[in-house]
């Protein structure tokens, strides 16, 4: 297992001087943004796509230095009512997954998206219970009119470019515990996949290391993040909470550096669950943490994590499988 990180908190590099950053700090993976949520500063999509040369040049400025491209990512909402936002972050979604197969890279990290309630409405409608019934209408409206038809035609297309689709399991989104994942892993095939971070499983109640197990054979991508749960507010108001980040003493959670949510042990066991499961690739070091500069917050999850992944794996997998 190796550590990455997600180029977002560097947004401030060029590209030649985030590949000598990450290998000042002996990252050996990087995700790079593409489009859509967050922006692409590290990432023409267009101008790659369309000169195979300057492909060439950008992927051999990692690879000269030893740095792996563990996923590309385009976050966005393409099942928005919005439709021309919609169709905004489908072709950057399609032209992800383009060029990932150009650049060898076998994984594209985004969300499920989430409709509205009906073919009239302008905002998403993120369903969190079952009653009133109205509810429950609009959520299988949702996945068997946008949802399914959507991803199904999506996951074949991925296939067919040789890449997996890493779907993030996040709030506001269709798809954002285990159960939804496989209920659309199940519709669609087996390219739909997770990019499993735990952070958002913290703040929802939700054993990261009891997904793990759940969602074996599903994990493509792994997320380096954490989650402070205050346990104060959330005894008085619970785990949903739509006070922006900045308010810190009112939320119930807020968004860590790893290891300042939740202690060494339990990301020795999540780690440790991830191997048990199959799972040998990359935890990508996402940094959202209000409390740390993204340097500072970046040195400090490199090091912690290196406590956890044994450097000297057995080859070949473990010895008693």
């Amino acid at each position: 297992m190796k550590i990455g990180l997600f180029t977002p908190m560097l947004f401030h590099l060029s590209v030649d001087e985030l590949v000598d950053k990450l290998v000042e700090l002996g990252v050996e993976m990087v995700e790079i943004g593409t489009g859509n949520y967050p922006g692409n500063p590290h990432c023409d999509i267009d101008e790659l796509l369309a000169d195979e040369k300057k492909l060439r040049e950008y992927h051999g400025g990692f690879a000269a230095k030893g740095i792996q491209i563990s996923g590309l990512s385009c976050h966005g909402n393409p099942l928005h009512p919005d439709a021309e936002f919609a169709k905004s972050n489908h072709v950057t979604w399609r032209k992800t997954v383009q060029l990932a197969e150009k650049l060898g890279v076998g994984v594209v990290n985004c969300l499920s998206g989430c409709p509205g309630d009906s073919e009239g409405s302008k905002f998403p409608n993120w369903v969190t219970c079952m009653w009133p019934p109205d509810y429950l209408e609009v959520l299988e409206w949702q996945w068997n009119e946008k949802v399914i038809p959507y991803w199904k035609e999506e996951a074949k297309f991925a296939k067919s470019h040789n890449v997996r689709v890493a779907l993030e399991l996040h709030p506001g989104t269709v798809v954002y515990n285990p159960e939804t994942l496989l209920r659309l892993r199940e519709a669609a095939g087996e390219t739909i996949g997770a990019n499993f971070d735990p952070s958002h499983l913290f703040w929802q109640g939700i054993d990261p290391v009891a997904a793990i197990r759940e969602l074996k054979g599903a994990i493509f991508h792994v997320h380096a993040k954490d989650t402070l749960i205050d346990r104060t507010n959330c005894s008085v108001n619970g785990v949903l909470d739509t006070k922006h980040y900045d308010q810190l003493r009112r939320r119930s959670w807020i968004f860590r550096t790893v290891g300042y949510g939740h202690d060494l042990q339990t990301w020795k066991e999540i780690v440790s669950a991830l191997r048990i499961g199959g799972y040998d690739y990359v935890l990508s070091i996402e940094h959202e943490d209000v409390l740390a500069s993204p340097e500072e917050g970046l040195r400090k999850a490199v090091a912690f994590l290196r406590e956890i992944i044994f450097e000297d794996e057995l080859p070949g997998g473990m010895w008693w499988a």
